[in-house]
């Protein structure tokens, strides 16, 4: 296949790598600025966002999106959520240059702030008569660029063959992917799970210990299944990989950006502080304001979102929040 990765953050850079390990696909991957094309294309290194990955000249590293896309068959869309309706935007006003395209992936989890929209719902606004996929799993982008073992889950609701087809080109013996028609639990749990990895960060923040991190991963799980539900994703979604699965991986990894932005909000630092000059986003950030909204409006009770959304939105303490979920009514575990 041609495969034109469009953002050259970490996860889209290690995508060009797996991607162009398995031999057989023509990658081309464009970052969203000229300067960081050119720092790329001379260095062979994303010293920005992924250094110490060399890129083969093999990888073509484009300046614009219109070569890029013109003879591709898939676009992977590489980045934050926020950003995603700009690039869908500029993908559709050089749409008619591409002659081939059969599939447009997205690996962004979470919620476009001012509509509350899902990635696959912005793609469809833009770009109604593409296909869409969504790829999500527990995935930190420096182990699937060393090509250490991955699983991941890519959704769609379009044709099954092309879903098969695509699944098999994306997949190798590191990188192992499974399918599902359930694009909206697998895009809801790819956003859930940072909020959550957030809360587990701020215990470790705090230095609560491993019980009580254990005690919200599997409350967390809870809250996230029934949130999921109830916004239409399916039950068996939110236990593989794209739930379960990398709500682990964000909760322990220590390189999870979630994580570790939750464990300074514990240890005192305040949320001005931690945004302030960012290079990377933190999308459970934004989740978490996105989801209570929408808790609101479907009345739908997730008490610990509701916690982390005060601490994040509303300064409230995180121990005070901590004691409020250790003293709610006791009921039975369900």
């Amino acid at each position: 296949m041609n495969i034109a990765i469009l953002g050259a953050g970490a996860w889209g850079t290690a995508m060009a790598l797996h991607l162009h390990r398995i031999g057989d696909h023509r990658i081309s991957l464009v970052p969203r600025r000229m300067e960081h094309a050119l720092a790329i294309a001379s260095s062979r290194e994303n010293e920005s966002y992924l250094p110490g990955f060399k890129l083969s000249q093999e990888i073509q590293i484009g300046c614009e999106i219109k070569p890029a896309i013109m003879e591709a068959d898939v676009v992977i869309l590489a980045c934050p959520s926020q950003g995603l309706r700009p690039l869908c935007e500029s993908i559709k006003a050089v749409l008619d240059s591409s002659w081939q395209l059969k599939m447009v992936i997205t690996l962004c989890k979470g919620l476009e702030r001012t509509s509350l929209l899902k990635p696959a719902e912005v793609v469809h606004a833009v770009l109604p008569e593409l296909t869409h996929a969504a790829l999500s799993g527990p995935t930190f982008a420096g182990e699937v660029a060393a090509g250490k073992p991955t699983a991941m889950v890519l959704a769609s609701t379009g044709e099954v063959s092309l879903l098969k087809h695509v699944q098999a080109a994306i997949n190798n013996d590191m990188l192992r992917i499974y399918r599902t028609s359930d694009v909206v639990g697998v895009e809801l749990g790819g956003c859930l799970k940072n909020i959550y990895a957030i809360g587990v960060g701020i215990c470790d923040g705090l230095e609560t210990g491993d019980n009580s991190k254990a005690a919200l991963m599997t409350r967390s799980m809870h809250e996230m299944v029934k949130l999921g539900v109830s916004l239409g994703g399916r039950v068996e979604t939110f236990y593989g990989l794209s739930g379960f699965g990398d709500l682990v991986a964000t909760c322990h990894g220590a390189w999870s950006r979630n994580r570790t932005f939750g464990q300074e909000l514990g240890a005192g630092k305040t949320v001005d502080a931690l945004m302030q000059d960012r290079k990377t986003v933190v999308e459970g950030y934004w989740a978490t304001a996105c989801f209570y909204e929408l808790c609101q409006k479907h009345q739908q009770e997730a008490p610990i979102l509701a916690q982390i959304y005060a601490i994040a939105y509303r300064g409230k303490a995180p121990r005070q929040a901590i004691y409020e979920l250790m003293t709610r009514e006791l009921k039975a575990e369900v």
